[in-house]
């Protein structure tokens, strides 16, 4: 039985798009909470500023993915 749903080839536009969802909806929870705080019609505010959030998220970490790719083996030692 076979896992998944997406070809391998898929596999750094998923990554960026996990990661795009995840790091627009922590932000935008955090950000709204901050400056409106955490009252009535929060989850709505949450939410359309999420729905603002992600798309730009997805794009930036497409993007910039190949310099971090790049920083990290740069950072990385390689052992002998």
């Amino acid at each position: 039985m076979a896992k998944g749903f997406f070809p391998s080839r898929y596999a750094n536009v998923l990554l960026a798009f996990y990661m795009a969802l995840v790091m627009a909806l922590l932000m935008s929870a955090v950000l709204v909470a901050i400056n409106t705080g955490i009252t009535d019609g929060y989850i709505w505010r949450v939410l359309y500023n999420y729905a603002i959030a992600m798309p730009i998220a997805f794009i930036c970490v497409l993007l910039v993915r190949p310099m971090i790719v790049k920083w990290v083996q740069w950072s990385i030692r390689q052992d002998k």
